[in-house]
């Protein structure tokens, strides 16, 4: 190998490494979807309020269910806000560059031990949660008679398609950290031959 073909090489190692900041706007962008949940949430707020002092609109659902149905919304929206926070910091920590955030009384716990396994099994487990907040309000409408069969079916096949991935994927995060785990103390063991 010449010593051209090393400096080549060694450009385009560093070209695809750096290529890793191309997905820093996707984390800006997620960053203004945020600023749109915290605008989501105090619309909904704003429309919980005018429920409870004005009363629900003739021919919806008593006031009991419309303000139980508009909290689990707002649940909704913080939970999804929380999603799109994991993904922001776990994915900028993981796969753009570290965070600087040694000491900082406000640095989440999870971030100190995260990877892309624990970020998925977050991930999915939020998810898991969205769902189960979307079914309950599926769950209340139906016994108001306002949605059909079929759709509950959906949503219910659905988080059960999230349940069983995210149980996949922490059991096969687990046998990857047991096969790492294996590994270092083979080497270790080896290494005391």
């Amino acid at each position: 190998m010449s010593k051209s073909d090393g400096k080549i090489e060694s450009l385009l190692e560093k070209t695809i490494f750096a290529s890793r900041w191309l997905q820093a706007p996707l984390y800006v962008g997620l960053i203004a979807a945020q600023a749109i949940y915290v605008y989501q949430f105090f619309v909904e707020l704003w429309h919980l309020l005018h429920i409870t002092i004005h009363g629900v609109p003739q021919g919806g659902p008593d006031l009991s269910t419309s303000v139980m149905l508009m909290v689990l919304g707002l649940i909704d929206v913080v939970m999804i806000a929380n999603l799109l926070i994991m993904v922001i910091i776990g994915g900028y920590e993981t796969f753009v560059s570290r965070l600087n955030l040694d000491n900082h009384d406000d640095q989440p716990e999870w971030l100190n031990h995260v990877n892309a396994g624990v970020l998925k099994v977050k991930l999915a487990t939020a998810l898991i949660s969205i769902s189960s907040i979307h079914l309950l309000k599926t769950f209340i409408t139906v016994l108001n008679g306002q949605v059909n069969n079929d759709g509950v079916k959906w949503q219910i096949v659905i988080h059960c398609v999230f349940v069983f991935s995210a149980i996949a994927l922490a059991w096969t995060d687990k046998l990857m950290m047991a096969g790492v785990h294996a590994v270092k103390h083979g080497d270790d063991g080896a290494a005391k031959h």
